[in-house]
């Protein structure tokens, strides 16, 4: 019998971040082979403005924050171990400051650019190949097809996308490090003692990983596209107003999401295992059996965040998968 955690994380370039209710640590790898422990802040809107913690509205501002936390610490992780972009000459002719300025415009293109890239593969090329196929065989699909059809398209992007870049190196070890991030997280539900030899014994997949996440909301909208199709039929033979349409549905596809995943992290049944299924799949390509070092890596980020005050994020029984 293991232990629901809130404990989560997202693996770094050579460090993992770990998040508990209390406090985010990230441990990194550095040049010296040493590990650096650097906390970072853990405030979230939601403690200012209460609503947004209440279901759906707290999905959405959690995938927000971790999106931007996530990348920031990326950046950082980049820096403490040495892999950067500046030369190391002139590394030392920037500021700080200058150095932060940089980043953060770094930040913002590739934001702008994911964006529209994601617009680009997820929105309006699966709605321009349904218009093609239907070009093709002289037909009009109906509504449930062309959203079924659009949704396989979406998925097999993604998983495409994925299965790709598991082969660029750096990558690689990148999932690496996701696969000791979640073997950490298992021993610590597990309430084992957080050693190498314990994490190592551990699976590597994890039903509420970000890459299950990720899948939950391609099947989701499969839903929230057919409905909106059936109560507005006219709105998808207009392209653009579609694409935006689905736009505006991204916050409420998130929000749904993060409480189906939340619920599949914390009980265990038929019907949880059967929605993790597809992301605990996919997860054999986002994770890798890690090395030793990596998982003291994770040891680490865990142990700097763990709640000061014993079992306070493990209070809810939970079957092991």
């Amino acid at each position: 019998m293991g232990k629901y955690t809130a404990i989560g994380g997202q693996a770094l370039i050579e460090g993992i971040m770990m998040k508990s209710p209390e406090k985010t640590a990230m441990a990194v790898r550095m040049p010296n082979k040493e590990i650096d422990i650097t906390y970072l802040e853990n405030k979230s809107i939601k403690d200012k403005i209460k609503f947004l913690k209440l279901p759906i509205f707290r999905g959405v501002v959690g995938f927000v924050e971790s999106m931007i936390q996530g990348y920031k610490a990326m950046m950082l992780s980049a820096d403490k171990s040495g892999f950067t972009d500046f030369e190391e000459e002139e590394s030392e002719k920037l500021s700080e400051e200058k150095k932060n300025v940089i980043v953060n415009i770094i930040m913002i293109i590739g934001v702008v650019l994911g964006v529209a890239l994601a617009v680009v593969l997820f929105m309006l090329l699966p709605r321009l190949i349904v218009g093609g196929l239907e070009w093709i065989f002289k037909t009009d699909f109906a509504k449930v097809t062309r959203s079924l059809i659009e949704q396989l398209i979406k998925l097999t992007v993604f998983v495409g996308y994925v299965w790709l870049v598991s082969f660029m190196k750096d990558i690689k070890r990148v999932f690496m490090y996701h696969g000791a991030e979640h073997k950490t997280i298992f021993c610590y539900e597990k309430g084992l003692e957080l050693t190498v030899e314990n994490v190592r014994e551990q699976k590597r997949f994890h039903p509420r990983c970000g890459t299950s996440f990720m899948i939950l909301m391609i099947l989701i909208s499969v839903v929230f596209t057919t409905i909106v199709q059936h109560i507005f039929p006219s709105i998808y033979d207009i392209a653009w107003l579609w694409v935006i349409v689905k736009i505006l549905m991204v916050p409420l596809i998130c929000g749904v999401g993060y409480e189906v995943l939340k619920l599949c992290g914390k009980y265990d049944n038929v019907i949880t295992r059967i929605i993790s299924a597809p992301g605990l799949w996919l997860q054999r390509i986002t994770t890798v059996e890690p090395e030793d070092d990596m998982i003291e890596i994770a040891i680490a980020a865990l142990k700097a965040c763990e709640p000061e005050i014993p079992d306070v994020d493990r209070s809810i029984d939970n079957k092991e998968e």
